[in-house]
């Protein structure tokens, strides 16, 4: 069995290694040494999270269950750590407090001071040593001597990282050619890269499909006979909550049905709700009755990945859209059309702005699905810059702010690393209320403090609209934003979902070329 020590050895060898390459070669090797049974373990540990999900473990409680002295020789197994952590997600009710520091106690009395603090960074989700997703499908790639292609597909329709490795691992392409998508198992969804108006969408695709972008909830629908379940873009189900949805997919004609779209709150007139007003129905505590005569949800549908038994993933944007018009009325398709002509593009665009949304998403007919990738074959338009950025640490407030946590440290996400690469600051944009609930939850995530800031994980994403982009020495990235305030919080979207360093400086260098021409 293999010791919890060869892991975090191995994770600070990628983590020092500045090279992709030399981090993938790492990783690959850390893989091959596992038994079959540890691959599941290592891989989510290697990409910085459990199996078990997220479990609750605060800063004060691991503190203090790490308090005892540490063991002076490794003898901790990786599956001792994940048995740990199945007994401490199981552990529910009274006096579950006490019995969770226990346990934790008890593993951290058998850590060396090396493992206790990988322990630690990885149950408050700071591990990020760059095993992230797409290095980990390459060292995946790597250790089992594959071609990149089978395993990046496999890792679509997989339900984890660890399943795609110890598939590819012990039984090869053959294995990994079994899984694909299944009704009632979510996949992650497609993504869109950014361009910066019609003209330059329509050059980049040539004659596209053009659909509305709604600025509204993610969803994807499973429906499978006479049960209809829906998950939102991070795969967390919500059927619950939207019974409109449930409904209206009940409707449909086609027994097995798994379709892509948007769930938004429209007023009577059809012009939209802010995204927060549609968020309430996603929330924590809900009165959905309630909810559902104040608040109705609309849904619009763009994809069809599966129907009556056929998987079209692999097919066309126009065969997937032609099968979604099969089984999906007009009212419940998202406002389309398909065109190479700029003009024709530019009014269909002004018309989606008018009527109160977000501009156009710009599909290439020929492309397929590629869920969990953020694609060059979706491009999204929208009437002004937004990006999709997370909350690294908050300034305190002066004057009528003062008490809460109020300019904001953005950060974009590097690809090669994993880490976030600080670009600004904002204040603007904030409410009352958007100040009080941040200091809230940016409290709840404190990692530190000086005489400024409160730094905090970086789990929050914001979406910031600005102006441009600019050249500055300031910051890591070497850009910064002009003009940046806050658009809106989204808690649909996983720090992992956030918009990269390189699409900000990409958007730095089509502003220098267009000012250059």
């Amino acid at each position: 069995m293999t010791l919890l020590v060869v892991l975090v050895n191995a994770s600070r060898r990628i983590a020092d290694q500045s090279s992709r390459t030399a981090k993938i070669a790492e990783l690959a090797s850390c893989l091959r040494a596992l038994d079959p049974e540890e691959i599941e373990i290592g891989v989510a540990l290697l990409a910085g999270e459990v199996r078990q999900g997220k479990l609750g473990a605060g800063y004060a409680q691991l503190r203090d269950a790490g308090s005892a002295g540490a063991a002076e020789a490794a003898s901790l197994t990786l599956t001792d750590v994940d048995r740990s952590l199945d007994e401490f997600a199981a552990i529910r009710g009274a006096g579950s407090a006490s019995k969770r520091a226990a346990l934790l106690r008890g593993l951290f009395a058998r850590t060396t001071a090396a493992e206790r603090d990988f322990l630690v960074r990885l149950l408050v989700g700071e591990l990020r040593q760059g095993a992230l997703e797409g290095l980990a499908l390459e060292g995946i790639a790597a250790a089992a001597n594959l071609p990149q292609e089978p395993v990046r597909r496999a890792a679509m329709y997989a339900h984890s990282l660890g399943e795609v490795a110890r598939i590819a691992l012990t039984e090869g392409t053959s294995g990994l050619a079994r899984l694909h998508l299944q009704t009632m198992h979510p996949v992650a969804p497609m993504l869109a890269q950014t361009a910066e108006d019609v003209a330059e969408a329509l050059h980049q695709l040539g004659q596209a499909q053009l659909e509305w972008k709604l600025d509204g909830a993610r969803v994807q629908v499973h429906k499978s006979g006479g049960e209809v379940r829906v998950f939102t873009r991070s795969l967390k189900e919500v059927t619950q909550a939207v019974p409109e949805i449930t409904e209206a997919v009940l409707a449909l004609p086609a027994a097995d049905l798994v379709l892509d779209g948007e769930a938004i709150a429209v007023h009577p007139g059809g012009a939209p709700y802010p995204f927060q007003d549609t968020m309430r129905r996603f929330g924590r505590k809900l009165d959905v009755a309630a909810l559902r005569s104040t608040l109705p949800l609309s849904v619009f549908f763009f994809d069809c990945l599966k129907r009556d038994g056929e998987v079209l993933v692999e097919q066309a944007t126009s065969a997937r859209f032609a099968a979604l018009r099969k089984v999906v009325p007009g009212a419940l398709l998202v406002p389309h059309r398909v065109t190479a002509d700029a003009v024709e593009a530019q009014a269909f665009f002004d018309t989606a702005i008018a009527k109160g949304h977000e501009g156009l998403m710009a599909k290439a007919l020929d492309a397929p699905y590629e869920a969990g990738n953020r694609g060059a074959s979706w491009l999204k338009i929208k009437h002004t810059h937004t990006l999709d950025l997370v909350v690294l640490a908050a300034e305190w407030g002066h004057g009528r702010r003062q008490g809460w946590l109020s300019n904001l440290h953005l950060g974009a996400r590097d690809p090669r690393t994993g880490h976030f690469v600080m670009l600004g600051k904002t204040f603007k944009g904030l409410t009352d209320a958007l100040l009080e609930w941040q200091t809230q939850e940016l409290l709840a995530r404190e990692t530190g403090r000086d005489d400024w800031a409160v730094h905090v994980r970086p789990e929050l994403v914001v979406e910031i609209a600005f102006n441009d982009v600019q050249t500055s020495r300031q910051y890591p990235g070497g850009v910064a934003l002009r003009f940046a305030r806050v658009k809106a919080y989204r808690p649909d979207k996983r720090p992992e979902d956030a918009d990269t360093i390189d699409t900000v400086t990409a958007i730095r260098d089509a502003q220098v070329a267009r000012s250059a021409s």
